[in-house]
């Protein structure tokens, strides 16, 4: 498989991606710089919409069946945009110290409640947690559904949506619960796929080290892409976990894939560049690019918020 760079503006930290199918737009955010971010790939066309704080997540909204802008979990809360660039609507405030804890990875789920996660940033205990938002009622507020986490990240859901998907990055592992879509209820929590952690005084360009799980998706058959952190490669596991493929990336730090395009066999890829090593940059000059490349299996399309 063959990469190729669609945005070659890179970004701090990007995350997030998403494929619109109405508008045929390429959707992420750049926490570092608390930016969101659409491109034309098509025309090469790209926008930047800068946020108030940190947008740790997006995911598209519908409003009584029609598109209508962005859902976006901020350092302070969850807001509704109505449209790209416009006001910010506070939706549900945020349940933690924004001091110390941010919203991260996160996106809707196949009924349209919006789930983020958090990262809890002095990293010396496992503080984060795992939220859903649920609009479609008359006063969405946040439930939250896991925890015991540091940095939350890998959502996704399987295809027939009896699975969920969450990573803790710090701690190299994936775990997954039975999901039941209808009552919005979790059980069952297994590891679906653990990593040796990073070896003490290891550093990029060294072998011996992997990278650790972050972002996340999931294909029609049910597979598992994930990018892993340091690692410069984006792996493939099947359903049970198995290792199918290995990609390379050319960035030490891929962050997150989605498909996209008409018949989703495009696999998108955010990157990261924000506090890297200078002689990591010049081993990968693209880190922060966004990439993408063919696959024979579709993804499944991304989810809307519904409200």
């Amino acid at each position: 498989m063959t990469w190729h760079t669609v945005v070659t503006a890179p970004s701090e930290l990007g995350e997030s991606p998403f494929w619109h199918p109405d508008e045929q737009l390429l959707y992420w955010v750049d926490i570092a710089a608390r930016q969101i971010h659409r491109a034309n790939v098509f025309m090469g066309t790209h926008e930047s919409w800068a946020m108030p704080s940190e947008p740790g997540c997006i995911a598209p909204a519908k409003t009584q069946g029609q598109a209508s802008g962005l859902v976006i979990a901020l350092r302070s809360g969850i807001y509704r945009a109505r449209q790209w660039g416009g006001a910010l609507e506070l939706l549900a405030p945020a349940r933690h110290d924004p001091a110390t804890t941010r919203f991260n990875d996160g996106k809707a789920d196949p009924l349209g409640r919006f789930w983020a996660g958090t990262i809890y940033e002095p990293r010396d205990a496992a503080r984060a947690q795992l939220f859903s938002l649920d609009g479609r009622g008359p006063a969405p507020a946040l439930e939250l559904k896991a925890g015991n986490a540091t940095t939350a990240n890998g959502l996704a859901w399987s295809p027939d949506a009896g699975t969920l998907y969450w990573t803790d990055t710090p701690r190299h592992t994936i775990r997954a619960w039975d999901w039941d879509a209808a009552t919005n209820t979790l059980r069952r929590e297994r590891v679906f796929c653990q990593w040796p952690g990073k070896p003490e005084g290891w550093q990029p360009g060294m072998a011996g080290y992997g990278g650790r799980p972050d972002g996340a998706a999931v294909d029609v058959q049910g597979n598992y892409y994930v990018a892993m952190y340091e690692g410069a490669r984006l792996l493939k596991l099947s359903p049970t976990g198995a290792l199918l493929a290995e990609f390379a990336v050319p960035a030490q730090c891929p962050t997150m894939p989605c498909f996209g395009g008409d018949d989703l066999k495009t696999l998108y890829l955010t990157s990261a560049r924000h506090g890297r090593p200078a002689r990591e940059l010049q081993i990968y000059p693209q880190s922060g690019c966004v990439f993408s490349m063919q696959v024979e299996v579709p993804g499944l399309p991304v989810n809307f918020f519904i409200d």
